[in-house]
Parts: C-alpha cells; structure tokens; sequence
C-alpha cells in the first residue's frame, strides 16, 4: 500500500470518529423526533445534557409520551429530578395514568412520591383498583371467656395526598387488629360475633384507622371465624390452683409453728424436770445436815420414809405400770 493510500484511510477512519463525536454529542436523529412529536427542545439543550451526564434519550422519549398525552412537561423538571434520583419514566407513567383516570396529580407531587422512595404509578394504578389484603390471625376473648380468631380482608385504595409521611400496609393491618380485638372483647357473648360477624366490619370501620396512612379502608370483610379455646375456664382454673398452694402454704407455716410450739414446750418440760431432780438430789443432803445439827430425829426420819412409801404405793395404785 502506497502513502497516499495509507493517507486516505487514515483521514476516512479519523472522519468516522468525529461523525461518532458529532453524533453521540448532537444527537440529531433524537432531536428530529422530538420535532415531529411536537416537542421543542433545541439541540444545544441536548448537547448540554450530555455535558450534564443526563442521557437525552430518556428526557425526551419521556417528554413526547408526555405530550402525546396532554400533559405539559418541561425538560428542565424531567432533568433535575433525574439529578436527584428520581425515576422519570415511572413519573411520567404516573401522571398519565392519573390524567386518564382523572386523578388529581402534578409533577411535584409525583416527583416528591418518588424521591420519598414509593413507586408513585404503583400508588396511581392502586388508586384506580383497590388492593385487597389479607390480616393474619387475630386472636380475641369475648366477655363470656371465649377465644375467637378471626381472618379479615381489608380493600384499601392508595391515597395520593397522603403518600408522602403517611403510614404503611402494616400500620394498617395493626390498626385493624387492634380494633378486631376490641370489638371481640367488648362482647357480652362469642355467639353474638358468631351470628353477626359484620358487627365487627361495622365497629372498625367506625374508628376511623386509615387517618394518618398512605390509604384509604374501603371495606372490611370477616373471611373467617374459629373458636379457640375456653379462656375464662383457663383462668379460673389458674386462680383455683394459685388459691390452694396459698391455703396449703399458710397450712404449712401454722403446722410448723404448732411443731415449734410443742418443741419449745418439750425443752421447758424437761428443763424443769431437770430442777426437779437437782432439787431431790439435794434432800439427802439436806436430811444428813438435820441429822448432824440435832433438827431430825431417827424416828422422824422413819415417818418420812413411811409417808414416801405411802405416796408411792398410792401412786402405783393410780397410775399401774403398763407392760
């Protein structure tokens, strides 16, 4: 290949790269169908998006779907809320399906329903076809001490005002349980829920539980009904046992002291038996030192061995020995 080959392929190659550049950097073809969509956007806002490292493609593409539907978009909001992080198709989506459903929303609302981190065409399509959800099990004792467990379905509709800072799905099922509970305990009997399960439709939707959440409670429908188990019997059996361990304890602690007692009234027996025969102990003694100071004569002597004699017969007498 001669040099002046060799220049033209390098001068053709390099052309291709800056009609690359060229293009990639005003797009043209993007700009054409924003013209014959109706979307006047010039080229140079196009050129700077790039510089902005905002893809065109998704600005406009967004704002020809817009306008096709009637709504008046501007590439200014569709570009500062893809620099804060926001979905713009899913915003975009949103308001169109809130213009053909004839859902009030704006731009700014949707755009602060998707920073706040919820899907805003979620919400809108919810808006339009309530969601029904499911509560788990919600166990609840009725005046007369019967369990009830009850399984409700809950309609909510998405309310777009209350999107941002409102409470969730489970601040709602919360909410309805507790009032299920409520309702179920403030009977007098399980059988009037059992007859009239819409009682308890009636008295959570009267409290008023979707204030302060991102729905609105359509309906609240009782799905399902079980007797559980027999509470106040339960209880009463519980109170029935604490009662006779506190009547077999205080049993215990009297006859512990009735035993005390004896045994203190042993100790004080056998002490006094004990004076008594240190006391005898001392009567021979006491008997010699009569002898020997002249007070106790023989014969007195043998009178008091008479009378002892005496007494311990009669004593024999009374009480016999027992074999």
């Amino acid at each position: 290949m001669t040099m002046e080959g060799f220049g033209i392929w390098v001068i053709a190659f390099v052309a291709l790269v800056l009609l690359w550049f060229i293009l990639y950097f005003i797009p043209i073809g993007l700009w054409f169908s924003a013209l014959v969509s109706g979307v006047r956007i010039s080229l140079l806002q196009l050129v700077l998006m790039r510089f902005r490292k905002v893809p065109p493609s998704v600005i406009v593409n967004q704002m020809i779907a817009g306008t096709k539907a009637g709504l008046h978009l501007t590439s200014n909001d569709l570009e500062a809320h893809f620099l804060a992080g926001g979905n713009v198709p899913n915003v975009v989506t949103a308001l169109i399906s809130a213009q053909k459903a004839n859902i009030t929303l704006d731009f700014r609302m949707a755009a602060a329903i998707d920073l706040a981190g919820r899907n805003v065409a979620e919400a809108v399509q919810m808006s339009v076809n309530p969601k029904v959800i499911n509560t788990p099990p919600v166990a609840a004792v009725a005046k007369d001490g019967i369990q009830l467990i009850a399984k409700a379905r809950v309609t909510v509709r998405a309310n777009i005002k209350q999107l941002v800072g409102g409470a969730g799905e489970d601040t709602v099922l919360a909410r309805v349980g507790e009032g299920i509970v409520s309702s179920i305990g403030s009977s007098t009997s399980h059988k009037t829920v059992l007859e009239n399960p819409d009682f308890i439709s009636r008295v959570v939707l009267e409290k008023g539980l979707d204030a302060g959440t991102a729905f609105e409670i359509l309906s609240i429908d009782i799905a399902d009904i079980d007797v559980g188990k027999n509470i106040g019997a339960f209880l009463q059996m519980d109170q029935a046992n604490a009662d006779k361990n506190i009547a077999q304890a205080k049993a215990e602690e009297k006859r512990a002291m009735a035993v005390a007692l004896e045994q203190e009234m042993k100790a004080k027996a056998q002490e006094a038996r004990a004076k008594v025969i240190l006391a005898e102990a001392e009567i021979p003694m006491a008997i010699a030192e009569a002898f020997r100071n002249g007070n106790l004569g023989v014969m007195d002597y043998y009178k008091i061995q008479n009378i002892q004699a005496d007494t311990h017969m009669r004593e024999g007498i009374v009480k016999p020995d027992k074999k």
